[in-house]
């Protein structure tokens, strides 16, 4: 794809320096341009990709589009992808009932970061402090059939998921902790300091006593 003046204006301004904040104020000046957005994306590049999702238009996110979009993404690190992947939940899907309606649909989607997309909003609906959903108990009967033959970033998701339905819903914390036993999963996985772990009965104790739960 040949570039335009602005693209290249654009990725001009962009090098390893520039920070999330520093995109946001760039896309905030360049509002919604789904065109610009695609040529940015075209590059390859992963900021340029992260500044790209901010300006598109979600009106326009099909699934044959983001399906392409996801595919694309696999050209990076696991780290890489994965952030795209949020970036693209945080700042577009989850903007309107549309997007939210794909996300819901990915359950069983051939591409892993759209599983892991689900389950990562299942954990965010619950996380946000409103009432927990209530499909608790077909997620967690899910999460017990599925969890050890998912792909590692899926996995995460699906686990993230168990811990804070462990963690806000009492009558299922004992079968969430029982995952985590089972499977050990992250278990005595080293973690930063003020981070929780991701080891499902030392996640759970740890946040339901933050909140005294």
């Amino acid at each position: 794809m040949k570039q335009t003046t602005e693209a290249k204006n654009i990725l001009a301004q962009i090098d390893a320096k520039t920070k999330q904040g520093d995109l946001r104020k760039m896309a905030k000046e360049i509002k919604k341009d789904q065109e610009l957005a695609m040529e940015l994306w075209a590059t390859g590049l992963f900021l340029p990709r992260q500044l790209a999702i901010l300006i598109m238009d979600s009106k326009l996110l099909s699934q044959p589009l983001v399906d392409k979009l996801t595919a694309a993404m696999q050209t990076h690190s696991l780290t890489e992808r994965t952030q795209l992947m949020d970036w693209l939940m945080a700042n577009q899907l989850t903007k309107d009932k549309k997007g939210v309606s794909l996300i819901q649909s990915w359950k069983n989607s051939h591409l892993a970061l759209q599983r892991r997309t689900y389950w990562y909003y299942q954990a965010r609906l619950r996380w946000t402090g409103q009432t927990p959903p209530a499909n608790s108990e077909a997620l967690l009967t899910a999460i017990e059939a599925e969890l050890a033959n998912e792909v590692p970033e899926v996995q995460w998701a699906m686990n993230f998921t168990a811990g804070w339905i462990g963690v806000y819903e009492k009558r299922y914390r004992h079968r969430c902790i029982d995952i985590g036993d089972k499977t050990g999963l992250y278990e005595g996985d080293m973690v930063s300091r003020g981070c929780t772990p991701n080891y499902l009965p030392e996640f759970i104790a740890i946040e339901s006593n933050k909140r005294n739960l």
